[in-house]
């Protein structure tokens, strides 16, 4: 977390966008209203008893003994009774909403990170994404069912207390409200330096998560370079940083907490010596100081204990701030689809018009210039050319995973901006080279092409994919757990497993980034016929790194430093004597 994130102070826009949380606290707004009337009723029990003790004491002082004592006995007994049947229902109320709404804010949260475009991810890890859907949010559950609770209860103690002491002794309630104002401006003093401390270790509790993430993700490659005990020594920075953050925040507390004590007690000896000097002289009765003395200590204790409750504002403030520049992010039209209408549908054509692009993170540097060629439907088309030319670029642009700098991308003649993005990506697949499985089984892999696909269906695309006959010696078949990014799986297995998937969503554009450079020769068989079975019949496009894969493509796109160098079929471009992809050629063929 940089300094300027930790200067930024609650504004009144900071303020309103602060309560835009609150949103999600309507739907149970009538749950929560009855809620804070319980805790209306509990805080007023609460200031009920100094009044009541002291005319207990009153009673007493004058012999007025029997039915008066009894009945403000009974009345005190009634008053706990209903203090304590306020709590109950306050705190049950609380919990209740808060746990309806935490799972509605975080339900919310996730579907608009699932929805942000592939720019907001590049700048974002996701330990810290985990951070701010788990961690975050927890916070926000403390602050709705007891900070938030704790501090209305605090306010109404403060002001009632101090309005009945009013009622009691002018002269001695502003005697004792000479020593609040200093107490109340330390209150915003360090509460200025709490609420630093706790947004820096909320920051650095992320940055763990992160590095944790990192580490269980890799742990292949943690073993594979033995670097176990480097990745220890990560995570013990992050975690001492922590604690050294926690250990000042608390020697900070500790100093705001023991000013507190002493001006606590320093106030209740001196409005004890100031309150014996006006019973001296009438002004006040016996059941009156005691009332005042109570009150002192209920308030003087609240003012104390404000500092921890301080404390955990400053908190769910700052988690607050982040995950509201999370809800900022603006997300991508997605929609969900049902059913893809007719004149909706794709044919395969492809046109690129004058493309140019840059990433956002480095809009200086072009990584495509000036791209313009078409492709007709149901044809093979090749991208080749050095690593860093553009080749996965044009693919995500393809997929509107980044929108161009300028030109555009046409698909059928309609514009791809006219084209709604969830009925673009429908009918469209990729199978990459670096093959991503979630860690359930075979099956859920596989229907993630087609969620709610049938057995038959599933077995037909593994039939396809030439993925059946391995899942079959498997002894729970589709059940069969992949593991962790299918790593129980071989390099084949899950390039087949990928294949079947995109051979159930049947797409009308499949993209290839070719699958098969890292694989064994008869992997590399059965993999490269899956996939010739897979491009019949729709546009392929396919990423290619071994030239010996593409020599039957109708179109071969050669690209070098973002731009169209060379086009043409396999024997075309060998002609060219000083070309680009003979080049290449004969680096791997030697032809």
């Amino acid at each position: 977390m940089t300094d300027e994130s930790l200067k930024r102070k609650i504004t009144l826009p900071g303020l309103r966008r602060l309560f835009k949380l609150y949103q999600f606290l309507k739907p149970y707004r009538l749950e929560y209203g009855l809620g804070l009337l319980f805790l209306l009723g509990s805080s007023g029990a609460s200031l009920a008893f100094p009044k009541l003790l002291g005319e207990l004491v009153d009673y007493g002082n004058q012999g007025k003994l029997g039915e008066e004592i009894n009945r403000i006995a009974l009345i005190l007994i009634g008053v706990l009774i209903a203090q304590s049947t306020f709590s109950y229902f306050r705190i049950f109320l609380f919990v209740r909403v808060a746990e309806k709404t935490l799972a509605d804010l975080r339900q919310h949260t996730f579907n608009h990170l699932i929805r942000l475009p592939m720019k907001f991810f590049q700048h974002r890890r996701v330990g810290e994404l985990n951070s701010r859907i788990s961690s975050d949010i927890t916070l926000l559950q403390d602050a709705l069912t007891s900070t938030l609770a704790e501090f209305i209860r605090q306010i109404i103690i403060i002001v009632g207390g101090v309005s009945l002491m009013l009622m009691t002794s002018l002269k001695l309630t502003l005697f004792m409200l000479l020593i609040l104002p200093v107490i109340m401006v330390l209150v915003g003093v360090f509460g200025r330096y709490i609420r630093k401390l706790s947004k820096l270790a909320q920051s650095q509790v992320a940055d763990s998560n992160t590095v944790v993430e990192e580490t269980l993700q890799g742990i292949q490659s943690v073993k594979a370079f033995t670097n176990e005990f480097f990745e220890m020594a990560r995570y013990r920075t992050k975690t001492q940083e922590i604690a050294q953050t926690g250990i000042k925040n608390g020697r900070l507390r500790g100093a705001f907490s023991s000013f507190v004590i002493l001006g606590l007690f320093g106030t209740i000896v001196a409005v004890i010596w100031k309150g014996a000097s006006l019973l001296g002289t009438g002004e006040i009765a016996t059941g009156e100081l005691f009332s005042f003395v109570i009150y002192t200590v209920f308030i003087g204790g609240t003012i104390g204990g404000m500092a921890d409750v301080f404390a955990r504002v400053q908190k769910f403030i700052g988690a607050t701030e982040d995950l509201l520049e999370i809800f900022n992010e603006v997300p991508e039209p997605v929609i969900d689809l049902s059913a893809l209408p007719d004149h909706q549908m794709l044919h395969g054509g492809i046109r690129f018009d004058h493309l140019t692009f840059s990433y956002p993170s480095r809009p200086e540097v072009l990584v495509l210039k000036d791209i313009h060629v078409e492709i007709k439907p149901d044809t093979l088309v090749a991208l080749v050319g050095p690593s860093g030319a553009g080749k996965s670029t044009v693919v995500a642009l393809l997929l509107r995973l980044y929108e161009p700098t300028s030109g555009h991308i046409f698909f059928d003649d309609n514009d791809n901006q006219s084209i709604p993005l969830s009925l673009l990506r429908s009918q469209m697949a990729i199978v990459p080279q670096d093959i991503f499985l979630f860690g359930g089984t075979i099956r859920d892999n596989i229907a993630y092409g087609k969620t709610g696909a049938t057995d038959e269906m599933i077995e037909d695309a593994a039939r396809k994919a030439n993925a059946w006959e391995f899942i079959c010696k498997f002894p729970e078949g589709l059940d069969t757990l992949v593991g962790e990014r299918g790593t129980q799986l071989s390099g084949g297995q899950r390039q087949r497993v990928a294949i079947a998937r995109a051979v159930l969503k049947d797409p009308r554009i499949l993209i290839l980034d070719e699958a098969t450079s890292s694989l064994d020769s008869e992997s590399e068989r059965l993999v490269q016929d899956a996939l010739e079975k897979l491009m019949k019949g729709r546009t392929s496009i396919v990423i290619a790194h071994r030239l010996s894969t593409i020599r039957q493509a109708d179109m071969i796109l050669v690209l070098d430093h973002g731009q169209i160098v060379e086009k043409g079929t396999h024997e075309e471009l060998l002609k060219s004597q000083d070309g680009l992809y003979r080049s290449l050629s004969e680096l791997q063929f030697g032809v």
